[in-house]
């Protein structure tokens, strides 16, 4: 029993890829080798609050208090072909609410959708140690609005652009990714990251290629035989280029960036495993001008059938 728990919470304490609204997508890590074959779905979120403005990654006063609230709602299913193979759909909800001076302003609808398949590489599992890696490779489609890419549309305010406020990139993209989990009797560490390879896309413009990380050390505040809870450290990043419009860089789309916050999560059985975690940022580096976040919230929910 120890060790079929061990292989449930490995699966469900490798937390999702989070950062650019448009880049990562969500993995639901109940999947390959984490308590074998089936149907299993879920809802993630993540929340952020945009109210920094910076110029050429410093922070500059935010005249006529332009602000972003930004809620992406990954709503996913997927199915496990054996205890090493599944498949992943992904359908982000995305609702954008903007303001700048007496201006005021937000965005709708479903984002770009995506389909991913998870692979179990290798598992070692003991009495005492439990260790997984996981890859991931998917396409995103060009299923989101991209009305606010038009060039003939003005930005909303000097640090929010409509790349900031699209609902999609009109571009297939390619999704690649990899994840760890290991155990040490209450102790545990996670990782994954996600990197997004980027075509061009509605009105000639191309997101750049971005990739995202994120883990960290956490320990089991209770593990018994049906349900646990665990307490974890997270640091999270991600690293993004210029976006082009026409084969012409944009200067106010690159940003660097690191977070740092706490991660509660819960298991009940095999069957259901849930999250919530705060972000604030230790360190945004951006280009031009732009709005970035203040800081971030996520959680998640899985049920396997």
């Amino acid at each position: 029993m120890k060790n079929l728990l061990a292989v449930v919470l490995a699966g469900a304490f490798v937390p999702p890829a989070v950062a650019c609204d448009l880049c990562s997508v969500y993995a639901a890590r109940e999947a390959p080798g984490f308590g074998g074959r089936g149907i299993f779905g879920g809802v993630a979120e993540q929340y952020t609050y945009f109210n920094t403005l910076q110029m050429d990654g410093r922070e500059v006063p935010n005249e006529g208090n332009q602000y972003l609230n930004s809620s992406v709602s990954q709503v996913f299913a997927g199915y496990n072909f054996s205890e090493r193979i599944g498949v992943q759909f992904n359908l982000p909800v995305i609702y954008r609410s903007y303001g700048y001076q007496s201006e005021r302003g937000s965005e709708s609808g479903i984002g770009d959708v995506s389909l991913v398949g998870n692979v179990l590489l290798y598992q070692k599992l003991t009495e005492a140690f439990t260790f997984n890696w996981t890859g991931l490779g998917g396409v995103k489609f060009p299923t989101g609005n991209t009305s606010q890419l038009n060039p003939d549309q003005p930005d909303f305010a000097p640090g929010i652009g409509g790349h900031d406020l699209t609902l999609g990139s009109g571009s297939y993209d390619g999704v690649l990714g990899t994840g760890f989990y290991g155990s040490w009797k209450r102790l545990f560490v996670t990782g994954v990251m996600q990197y997004a390879v980027r075509s061009e896309g509605a009105y000639g413009y191309q997101f750049a290629n971005d990739w995202t990380w994120l883990g960290g050390p956490g320990v089991y505040l209770l593990q018994g035989e049906k349900h646990t809870l665990a307490l974890q450290a997270v640091v999270s990043g991600e690293s993004k280029g210029q976006d082009t419009v026409d084969g012409v860089a944009s200067d106010d789309t690159a940003v660097t960036s690191v977070f740092l916050g706490p991660q509660l999560s819960f298991t009940w059985t095999s069957r259901l495993s849930a999250m919530v975690g705060a972000d604030l940022p230790l360190s945004i580096v951006s280009s031009g001008k732009q709005v970035v976040p203040n800081y971030r919230l996520r959680a998640a929910v899985t049920w396997r059938f």
